[in-house]
């Protein structure tokens, strides 16, 4: 049996955490069905795919989910030892997903990749 993915939260340098601050902005119902949404992706990592997951670019990926007519979505990215990482959330609003999120999910992610080879530099 194929062994869970741990989900963790991005932090940024201040402590904030862009993916849990945006989770916990839903109401109850979309909340609810994004965390479903992250256990499926906690148990199939890479191989979730749409409707659930979506590539979109330079390693970052969509969650998707949708309650009514109302559609949100929380950008990620995979990290070694099976690990996958939130970075930020948004309400989506148009059919693309706006460009300025997937550039902030990329920051994060580099930001992310740097401060993790600075750990392991200095163990």
């Amino acid at each position: 049996m194929q062994e869970k993915f741990d989900v963790l939260f991005y932090e940024k340098e201040d402590g904030s955490e862009p993916a849990k601050e945006f989770l916990n902005s839903l109401d109850k119902k979309m909340l609810a069905k994004m965390t479903r949404t992250i256990a499926v992706l906690q148990t199939n990592g890479p191989s979730l795919r749409e409707p659930y997951s979506k590539s979109l670019e330079g390693g970052i990926f969509e969650l998707r989910a949708k309650v009514g007519s109302d559609i949100s979505r929380v950008l990620y990215f995979f990290f070694i030892d099976q690990q996958i990482i939130l970075t930020n959330g948004f309400i989506k609003k148009t059919n693309r997903t706006p460009i300025r999120e997937i550039e902030k999910a990329n920051k994060y992610r580099a930001d992310y990749l740097t401060r993790e080879a600075k750990k392991n530099e200095s163990i």
